[in-house]
């Protein structure tokens, strides 16, 4: 049965107090996740559980992000309109496209073929100017582009990458999952100063492994 215009936006209505309840309180991450249509980034029997607050399967064995973590990474990530931004791991597209609102260029790298033109393929029909993809090793991050403002990782690392933490801006944030990919991982921020980082540990997380080089599909 096809959902009508009220069921699509009362569903989205939830989806929002969802997101609110689950500790996502600031205003232009919440305004910039209600622009951006979950839907379009779920395909196949998954799509039905678009606006759920649930991981869900996508291509080449990754997952989209359930809403309240990318909720909560992006409000952490505290980006504002000048900001250049690098997120590694394009994966759907979503967290991208969420960025694009709150940033003023956003760069997204991910190691799998498919799923960087996938997401392009989103983008351009979103009319979402203000994103590059690109088919690279996320771990070693973008150096032609840096430094940048805010940095996302969307995937789990043992450690903060040396590359990335590198290509840091002073006074940047970055935000990403940390610790062994079969264990209960941890959301930090990272934050550069004059002097180094500053660590900040904010909720446990479960991520797939960040893996260095590319993809079988490439």
């Amino acid at each position: 049965m096809t959902e009508n215009a009220d069921d699509i936006a009362e569903r989205k209505m939830q989806f929002l107090f969802a997101l609110r309840s689950r500790g996502v309180t600031n205003t232009r991450v919440l305004e910039a996740m209600e622009k951006v249509d979950r839907g379009r980034f779920v395909r196949g029997h998954f799509a039905a559980r678009a606006y759920e607050d649930m991981p869900l399967p996508i291509a080449c064995g990754q997952t989209i992000s359930q809403p309240s973590v990318v909720g909560l990474m992006t409000q952490a990530l505290d980006t504002s309109p000048r900001d250049k931004v690098l997120e590694v791991g394009t994966g759907s597209g979503y967290q991208a496209a969420i960025l694009s609102h709150l940033a003023r260029r956003v760069y997204t790298v991910d190691r799998h073929r498919r799923l960087v033109s996938e997401a392009s393929t989103i983008f351009r029909e979103l009319d979402l100017t203000n994103i590059t993809t690109q088919l690279s090793d996320g771990s070693f991050g973008l150096p032609d582009q840096a430094p940048f403002d805010r940095i996302l990782v969307t995937a789990a690392a043992e450690d903060a990458p040396g590359p990335l933490l590198a290509q840091l801006k002073i006074g940047g944030i970055m935000v990403l999952p940390v610790g062994q990919s079969d264990a209960v991982q941890s959301l930090i921020r990272v934050t550069r100063s004059e002097t180094g980082f500053d660590y900040e540990e904010l909720l446990p997380v479960r991520f797939v492994p960040l893996l260095e080089g590319l993809g079988r599909d490439v």
